[in-house]
């Protein structure tokens, strides 16, 4: 399988080109950009992009779809229907299988960071948008988000029940296995009981709570689980926690 990747250097966001083999039709993941490197490489391999497929709305998935749509006007592009954009041709729903070229592609529904956020399950490789990173987790503070609960139940009940050896390739930065996510991703450990909970006061958002964990995030930062005085745990970015 091929697997072609371009990450934009302000969003640190993927944008994945997919097919078989050279010389048959292919599918992008995502249209954040650049896709200049992405359309060269399908010249030279032969390759038809004929399906855009997103795992989500926000503008950093999105970007350069318009660029993807001048150099093949003709790709369909799948959302879930809550995550459509202008320029989508047609919805993907939880459970759809896909064949692209000699792929065939299953739409995972995995809410959380967004309530129509698809994973693409294809030959081996997850496509997981913004739920599950290396090392980190998706935020529930973006723009049509569904919250905590949901985050939790799509990494733990959907995406880390895949096997061991099944390659994670995140909406961001780096790609890592479910088996090395289950290992060493600190939020899975804890949520897995094999690490404790933090019980830290701390200040998130300008309000008080508890600091579950100040755990790693993609771009360098931090991400924080805390949980509020009601007992409601969220995912704040670790920039707006004070300890």
């Amino acid at each position: 399988m091929i697997v072609e990747l371009s990450m934009s250097p302000d969003w640190l966001s993927n944008t994945y080109l997919v097919a078989a083999e050279p010389g048959d039709d292919a599918f992008l993941v995502d249209a954040g950009g650049p896709v200049e490197p992405l359309i060269a490489k399908a010249e030279e391999l032969g390759l038809d992009v004929t399906h855009v497929l997103l795992t989500h709305h926000h503008h950093d998935h999105v970007a350069e779809l318009r660029k993807v749509l001048e150099r093949w006007p003709d790709a369909a592009v799948l959302a879930h229907a809550e995550e459509r954009v202008p320029g989508t041709t047609g919805e993907l729903k939880p459970d759809d299988e896909l064949t692209v070229g000699g792929l065939t592609v299953r739409a995972l529904h995995t809410p959380g960071h967004t309530a129509g956020m698809l994973s693409l399950l294809v030959d081996g490789n997850v496509f997981t948008g913004d739920t599950l990173f290396k090392g980190s987790v998706g935020g529930v503070r973006a723009p049509g988000s569904t919250g905590y609960d949901d985050l939790k139940r799509s990494i733990m009940d959907v995406l880390l029940q895949l096997p061991p050896d099944t390659t994670i390739r995140p909406g961001h930065t780096d790609p890592t296995t479910v088996g090395e996510e289950l290992e060493s991703n600190r939020f899975v450990r804890i949520w897995g009981g094999l690490d404790p909970e933090g019980s830290e006061p701390c200040t998130a958002l300008g309000e008080p709570a508890t600091l579950i964990l100040l755990g790693d995030d993609y771009d360098g930062g931090y991400k924080a689980w805390v949980r509020w005085p009601d007992g409601s745990d969220d995912i704040v970015p670790g920039s707006r926690v004070s300890r």
